[in-house]
């Protein structure tokens, strides 16, 4: 189970915070260690048996949660999702675009690349991002409040071969968070991009081997591996009222192994 010990964060109580790609990995650790907080991780997997898991862990702590089958890909199953949410809970205060296309990924030169996997991941990781955000901003808006966090790559600044699908998409992420930025301002809704550093979790990755794993935290300035708590409390700053003057920025968690 994710270690959920941390500060408490302020205003993070009661909020609503969709985290997409909550059924596993990373964003299984973001759901549980918000529930630690007391907001409600609206989990939105397409995995729906990960998600229903995370769903029970979350409660089995003492939590409150809620899976939502979405397909970030999809227009009209984010637009579900959003819905989901607001029947529930009446409110939508967090998104975290964190689902992508990427531990399955293939590993080649780009002229190599299957072209259907370079479609999907970009409908997952970018046109996924953008369909979210779309479908949770209205309700943000009504309220005048709200926290929009895209998630993007070390691996954009890294510049790391035979993964151009991966790289490309989570490029536009940033591009994509300060238009938004400048766009939702008005209504007191920030939106900032996140750079996870390279973590272990339950997710099988063939694309990175152990020795990769090994090479890369080698590159950080504090030299141990990142610990999805790590990515936890980074993120749980950028929805917290702590955060209420920072937007369209970048915040990365790696160790120090990139710099903007």
């Amino acid at each position: 189970m994710t270690d959920t010990n941390s500060n408490v964060y302020r205003g993070l109580k009661d909020r609503v915070v969709i985290i997409t790609g909550g059924g596993q990995g990373i964003g299984r650790a973001y759901a549980h260690h918000f529930a630690a907080q007391g907001a409600i991780p609206v989990i939105a997997e397409y995995n729906e048996q990960a998600g229903r898991n995370v769903h029970r862990e979350v409660e089995a702590q003492g939590g409150r949660a809620l899976f939502v089958k979405t397909d970030v890909g999809d227009l009209a199953s984010a637009q579900a999702m959003a819905q989901a949410a607001l029947d529930a809970y009446g409110r939508i205060d967090c998104l975290i675009n964190n689902a992508a296309v990427f531990s399955k990924i293939t590993m080649a030169p780009f002229w190599e690349l299957p072209v259907p996997e370079w479609d999907r991941a970009m409908q997952v990781n970018i046109s996924g991002a953008f369909y979210c955000a779309r479908a949770v901003v209205p309700a943000m808006q009504e309220r005048r409040w709200g926290r929009i966090i895209n998630v993007s790559s070390a691996t954009v600044l890294m510049g790391r071969e035979n993964y151009l699908h991966y790289i490309t998409s989570k490029s536009a992420v940033i591009g994509m968070t300060r238009a938004m930025a400048r766009e939702l301002g008005g209504w007191n809704i920030t939106v900032n991009t996140f750079w996870p550093g390279v973590t272990r979790t339950e997710v099988e990755r063939p694309s990175v081997p152990k020795e990769m794993f090994e090479r890369m935290t080698a590159m950080q300035s504090i030299k141990r591996l990142t610990e999805t708590a790590d990515l936890a409390k980074g993120v749980m700053f950028l929805c917290s009222d702590d955060a209420e003057f920072i937007t369209g920025q970048s915040l990365q968690v790696d160790g120090g192994m990139t710099f903007i």
